[in-house]
C-alpha cells in the first residue's frame, strides 16, 4: 500500500455548528494524519477558482456562494491510499445515500451543505494542496 497525500476542506456548513474537532477525528481514527492545516474564510473569487471544472455545471454560482459564505478549515491528509480513504469516511455526497458512521451521514445537512470536500484523484489532490499551501506548511 501506498503512502500519500490528500487534501480534506471542512466546509462552512460544519464550522458554523463547531463540528471540525469531531470531523478531523474521524478522519484521525481512519488512520490519516494531519499533516497540515488552516481556517480560512475563501473570498467568492477563490470559491470560483477553486471550483472551476464546475463552471459550467447548474449548481456552480450556489456552490460558490456557499463556500463564500463562512470559514472553512482546508486540510492535507496523509496515509495509506489517503484518497481513497478519506473519499470512504466522508461517505456519498447526497447525505441520504452515505453509509452509517461517515461524515456526511452524521453531519450534512444536505447535498449542497454536505460538510466536507476531498480530492478525488492524485492529480486532483496536488492541484488542491497546492491551491492552499506552500511546501513549508507541509509538515510529515
Amino acid at each position: 500500500m501506498a503512502i500519500e497525500r490528500t487534501f480534506s476542506m471542512i466546509k462552512p456548513d460544519a464550522t458554523k455548528r463547531n463540528l471540525t474537532g469531531a470531523i478531523t477525528a474521524k478522519l484521525e481514527e481512519a488512520g490519516l494524519r494531519v499533516v497540515a492545516a488552516k481556517r480560512v474564510w475563501m473570498s467568492k473569487q477563490q470559491a470560483e477558482k477553486f471550483y472551476e471544472v464546475h463552471k459550467a455545471r447548474p449548481f456552480y454560482e450556489e456552490l460558490t456562494t456557499f463556500m463564500s459564505s463562512g470559514p472553512t478549515v482546508v486540510q492535507v491528509l496523509e496515509g495509506e491510499n489517503a484518497i481513497a480513504k478519506n473519499r470512504e469516511v466522508m461517505g456519498a455526497t447526497n447525505p441520504a445515500d452515505a453509509a452509517p458512521g461517515t461524515i456526511r451521514k452524521e453531519f450534512a445537512t444536505s447535498i449542497g451543505e454536505n460538510s466536507v470536500h476531498g480530492s478525488d484523484a492524485a492529480e486532483t489532490a496536488a492541484e488542491e494542496i497546492a491551491f492552499w499551501f506552500g511546501g513549508n506548511e507541509i509538515v510529515g
